[in-house]
C-alpha cells in the first residue's frame, strides 16, 4: 500500500511524517526504514528505525531510487514500512514521470508486503488522478 501526505513545501509534512513513524514504532512487530535527503533528523527518530541519507548512496535518477528501495527490502524480509520524506526529491521525480514511479513502488509494495509513506510537496489535486485516492493528509 502506498499512502501519501500532500501539501505544499513548508506545510508541516516532515514533521508529521515524524509523528506517525515515532508512533508507528511502538506497536509494529516488523522493522521499518526512513528515507530521506539528510540525516538532520537523526535525534527525532526512535533508535528503532533505520534512518538512511539517500543521498550518500548517489542516486540520480528514479530508475536508480527504485533499485535503490528494492535492494533495501531484499536485505531484509521484516521490513514492513518504509517512510520517504521529501519524496520528489529523493527519488529523482519529476512531474511527467510521477505517475510511473508511483506505479512502480506500488508494484514492490504489492509484491514484497511492504507499506510506503511518502510525503510529497504537491497540492492533492496536483497528484495523479489515480493516486489521489492515496493521500491520508493534505497539508
Amino acid at each position: 500500500m502506498v499512502q501519501i501526505i500532500a501539501g505544499e513545501t513548508g506545510k508541516g509534512k516532515t514533521k508529521e511524517l515524524l509523528r506517525m513513524v515515532n508512533d508507528e514504532v511502538r506497536t509494529i512487530s516488523g522493522r521499518i526504514v526512513y528515507l530521506d535527503k539528510t540525516s538532520k533528523h537523526m535525534y527525532e527518530l526512535s533508535n528503532k528505525i533505520r534512518l538512511v541519507n539517500v543521498k550518500d548512496y548517489l542516486t540520480v535518477s528514479s530508475a536508480e531510487f527504485l533499485g535503490f528501495i528494492s535492494g533495501i527490502v531484499s536485505q531484509d524480509n521484516d521490513i514492513e514500512k518504509i517512510y520517504i520524506d521529501s519524496f520528489l526529491k529523493v527519488a529523482c521525480v519529476d512531474m511527467v514521470d510521477l505517475e510511473t514511479v508511483l506505479k512502480k513502488i506500488d508494484e514492490r509494495s504489492n509484491a514484497f508486503k511492504v507499506d510506503f509513506i511518502l510525503s510529497i510537496s504537491l497540492e492533492k489535486e496536483q497528484l495523479p488522478p489515480v493516486y489521489q485516492k492515496s493521500v491520508v493528509m493534505t497539508l
